[in-house]
């Protein structure tokens, strides 16, 4: 097909507010490296992530106030965000087979520091690089893996992000058939994410939820739900699960759960995060890390291996598309607000092409 020159795309000019969006009706196309592939985008998925690096409230190492992106440098704007990318080649460069023009993709968003399956990724396209809230995108081509599937890109587009952190976190921390997983702001991406990746290996999940998400929540496939702020946290655990232990935390929230959640790990249980809605700042009483020799673990969103996983989970259909909303690309700040409100379950999607 033959590529334009210029293209609509979505601008962060800077950090604040959705007024630092601005559409560009003629910004220019990428141009591609050797090694890289041009996508014509079908949809891009929303992530907290655009809007912590909007707001610039990542923090810093010596200031948790502070206005900070992610990644390793300060942002260049204007930048093009979005991170799960799904569309199709229309163009390769010079050292790739030009019989991937045409290709179904989504996107491996992470950009990591070398080869290797294991090592995650430092940055991510949308952020060290230009991303997906626009028409076309360049990608390094091992970056764009081919789908054969029925979903449509929309649906495609729920699952990179929010599934990766997911699945970083079950295998960092050794989730096994069988055990019983606890996960809070589990209606969220991520969240329902690891509903669904629980169950795809066997784990049977737990879910924290807000009020009026409980029903949605085990349709998706919790074993039992407890709403968030109703009662003892502690207490409402031991009693959905009959006093069984709870092996493995993943914790999209942390705040002022935190504490409770240590509790409520048996020992040797382990806890992983990969978000800080509830506060960035806690405090733990360390003596119960220590002598129920927990285990901890951070994660940012993945690995090769980890999408590898979760693009298989996808193309065999043991995990689902939870698409709560589609909004176009002039409507990114709008979508952006409705996220914020958390009144939805599973992914808000910006559709670059409308489908029918």
């Amino acid at each position: 097909m033959s590529v334009p020159k210029t293209m609509k795309a979505m601008l962060l000019t800077g950090h604040g507010g959705p007024e630092k969006l601005v559409l560009e009706n003629n910004w220019p196309t990428p141009y591609i490296a050797p090694d890289e592939v041009l996508i014509q985008v079908g949809a891009c998925g929303i992530n907290n992530t655009d809007i912590w690096v909007r707001e610039g409230a990542y923090g810093a190492s010596d200031d948790p106030d502070a206005i900070a992106s992610f990644g390793d440098s300060p942002l260049q704007f204007p930048i093009i965000q979005g991170a799960d990318i799904a569309g199709v080649i229309v163009s390769c460069g010079t050292n790739i087979d030009p019989s991937r023009n045409g290709q179904r993709v989504m996107v491996d968003f992470g950009i990591y520091a070398g080869p290797g399956d294991d090592i995650p990724s430092h940055d991510y396209i949308g952020s060290g690089r230009p991303g997906g809230f626009a028409e076309y995108v360049a990608v390094p081509a091992e970056n764009a893996h081919s789908v054969e599937t029925f979903l449509s890109d929309v649906e495609l587009a729920t699952f990179c992000c929010a599934y990766i952190t997911g699945e970083h976190m079950l295998r960092r921390t050794g989730v096994s058939e069988g055990e019983r997983v606890l996960v809070t702001g589990a209606s969220g991406g991520v969240g329902s994410g690891v509903i669904q990746l629980c169950r795809a290996r066997g784990a049977i999940p737990y879910a924290v939820v807000g009020a009026g998400k409980e029903e949605a929540v085990m349709a998706i496939g919790a074993e039992g739900t407890i709403t968030r702020g109703k009662g003892n946290l502690i207490e409402a655990v031991s009693e959905i699960t009959m006093n069984a232990p709870i092996n493995v935390v993943v914790d999209t929230v942390s705040g002022s759960l935190l504490p409770d959640l240590i509790e409520i790990l048996s020992p040797q249980g382990r806890y992983a995060t990969c978000g800080a809605m509830g506060g960035p700042m806690v405090g733990i009483d360390m003596r119960r890390i220590y002598l129920k020799n927990l285990e901890l673990h951070g994660a940012s969103q993945g690995t090769r291996r980890d999408f590898t996983a979760v693009r298989g989970y996808v193309l065999s259909g043991k995990i689902k598309p939870l698409v709560a909303g589609t909004f176009a690309l002039e409507e990114l700040g709008r979508a952006q607000e409705e996220f914020k409100k958390k009144e939805f379950v599973g992914k808000l999607v910006v559709a670059v092409i409308q489908q029918n």
